[in-house]
């Protein structure tokens, strides 16, 4: 007898279940997303015990004819693509016809469908498979329900979870499939309650309230709304402001194409975007879409379809991070004094502050300005110039209240200075408290910054040049970048197959270890088409440099020196944090003072 044999279909069924339905979720998103390619504006989604004991889905999609209601059970059947051509240019969430026969095999599993041909609609059940039988069906559309899930594998079934925990995963799975298709209208329903009801978005103002449905009202309320163009690429949505972030990646919704996806070149990009607004150890929170050429993406390199793989990913690398960078840079102060998250926390004193942080509408415009650093001519700014008074740092003349009753700042004007550590000021919202030091550390640094992009990153040649043995693929790297590696300071030339010399590196970086700076780029390079380390190798040392050359706690400064850095603060991109991601001020309104002294009470 032959040792290798063909396995019969349920047994490769259930094989290819073990790859597309890990959990109730799984099943869930796979149902779904037929739904959406057959153009479903409504889908209802009832889960019972956590989808174990049922799995509905109801949509109002062009449905399945007779003919194809058995076809549609069967391995790599499907109506999505035909020719190889229509592989490399997938524009439908599914294409591999693997997700009924896969689900059918693990659960009892049956189908009701009608098209808007047909008088009635049409039922099938797998496990009988037998012909459909004709059923009264209202509307046209399909009906999938999966029932015991992981009845015939009990292996399977163990590994699952309790029904709270699969349940959140359904949800979790809910609120991206709800971001992005907001005109579709949905609804899920877990063991006879009803927990989310979206009606179909006609408006950005109606996706504006999906997304505080789903996100919460304070995220909303601290977003910066993202859209860029360029060469076949586009990007839309939000970022949440740099002070609203989380401990976890829990609230990170990046699509292409309509697909949630999860890839290393987008993480990337997006973490290189935050790099020195963020605290240490948080993470930032956004909805973003990107729009491709199908053609420029393969979506055909994970079972669950979780990851893709961009034909150029340092032509997205590039337009992520710098479209995220500069809207990041351009976040006014006049954004960010009604956002929840610059407002000072008084829960800790007892004060309920629940409807301060509501709003009737939320503010999803947003109409930054590019400052000097991007347009007109920076201020001058001697890297080694010592600072001495605050005033003289400052490039015009300073401003009092009195001279400017009629010019509105963001940040008000300065009132008082406390301790010798924080500015007070008053604003029309109420009470502003700045980090002076906090403040002018990252008002330093900026200009640092400029003034080292303006003069271009300046090169030193190693005494001794340096000789590193490295892989085939990173000498090719440096063979074939060495005039692109040149731009961040670094002349490498190749040796032989798998050694490489380093004869120049960045002035600014010549205490840092040479070795680990090469390697790092080379391997960032391989990983990702380009490398930022030089820069936040020299981002590090300047950050630094400003908070050894801002002011110190225990300055006293005047009124005059108060206000002139209160302006400064509203010109200066990502004043908000310092260079450590720590907020530099924060808003105090009049209603939260308010209910401090119980007033209106």
């Amino acid at each position: 007898m032959s040792k290798i044999q063909q396995l019969p279909n349920h047994l490769i069924n259930q094989i290819a279940a073990g790859e597309v339905v890990e959990r109730p979720a799984s099943v869930v998103k796979e149902l779904v997303e037929n739904s959406l390619d057959a153009g479903a504006t409504s889908i209802d989604i009832d889960i019972e015990s956590g989808g174990l004991k049922l799995i509905r889905i109801v949509d109002n999609g062009t449905g399945i004819e007779k003919q194809d209601l058995s076809l549609a059970l069967s391995r790599h059947a499907t109506s999505k693509i035909h020719h190889l051509e229509d592989l490399e240019a997938i524009n439908s969430l599914g294409f591999r016809g693997e997700a009924l026969p896969s689900i059918a095999s693990v659960s009892r599993l049956s189908i009701i469908s009608k098209t808007a041909e047909e008088e009635h609609g049409w039922k099938i059940e797998a496990r009988n498979a037998a012909d459909p039988e004709p059923v009264s069906s209202p509307q046209n559309g399909t009906t999938i329900t999966v029932r015991d899930l992981f009845y015939n594998v009990p292996a399977r079934k163990k590994f699952l979870r309790t029904e709270r925990t699969e349940f959140n995963h359904i949800e979790s799975l809910f609120k991206t499939l709800a971001l992005s298709n907001p005109k579709v209208a949905m609804r899920l329903v877990h063991n006879r309650k009803t927990v989310y009801q979206l009606p179909a978005n006609a408006s950005e103002t109606e996706y504006q309230h999906r997304l505080k449905r789903l996100c919460g009202q304070e995220f909303a309320s601290s977003l910066i709304a993202i859209d860029a163009e360029v060469e076949g690429l586009g990007l839309q949505g939000w970022v949440a402001m740099p002070t609203f972030s989380r401990s976890q990646a829990d609230m990170q919704y990046f699509f292409v194409n309509q697909r949630i996806i999860k890839d290393k070149v987008v993480s990337h990009a997006i973490r290189q975007a935050y790099q020195d607004v963020l605290f240490h150890g948080r993470h930032p929170a956004f909805v973003l879409y990107l729009s491709i050429d199908p053609r420029q993406v393969d979506v055909n390199v994970h079972p669950q379809k979780h990851e893709v793989r961009f034909r150029n990913s340092r032509q997205v690398h590039d337009f992520l991070y710098r479209s995220l960078h500069h809207a990041l840079a351009d976040i006014q102060p006049e954004q960010q004094v009604n956002s929840p998250a610059f407002a000072l926390n008084t829960a800790h004193a007892g004060v309920d502050t629940t409807h301060t942080l509501q709003q009737e509408s939320i503010n999803f415009e947003t109409t930054a300005t590019p400052r000097y650093y991007r347009g007109e001519s920076a201020p001058s700014f001697k890297v080694g110039e010592p600072l001495g008074a605050y005033s003289q740092l400052l490039n015009g003349p300073t401003t009092d209240a009195a001279a400017s009753k009629d010019e509105l700042h963001p940040l008000g004007f300065a009132i008082a200075q406390l301790k010798g550590i924080y500015i007070l000021a008053e604003n029309e919202a109420g009470l502003v408290l700045v980090d002076m030091h906090a403040a002018h550390e990252r008002i330093v640094y900026e200009r640092l910054k400029q003034h080292t992009f303006n003069e271009g990153i300046i090169s030193q040649p190693l005494l001794v040049p340096l000789t590193l043995n490295v892989s085939q693929s990173e000498a090719e790297l440096v063979e074939n970048q060495a005039h692109e590696l040149s731009r961040y300071g670094l002349k490498l030339e190749r040796l032989s197959h798998e050694q490489i010399r380093v004869r120049e590196i960045p002035a600014l970086l010549k205490n840092a270890d040479i070795e680990k700076l090469v390697r790092d780029v080379l391997s960032d390079w391989l990983e990702y088409g380009q490398s930022q380390r030089v820069e936040e190798s020299s981002n590090e040392i300047l950050s630094t440099m400003a908070c050894h050359g801002s002011v110190r706690a225990n300055r006293s400064l005047s009124i005059e020196e108060m206000n002139a850095l209160l302006r400064d603060i509203e010109q200066t991109e990502r004043s908000g944090q310092c260079n450590h991601g720590r907020p530099t001020w924060k808003q105090l309104s009049l209603e939260q003072l308010d209910n401090l002294f119980l007033r209106g009470q």
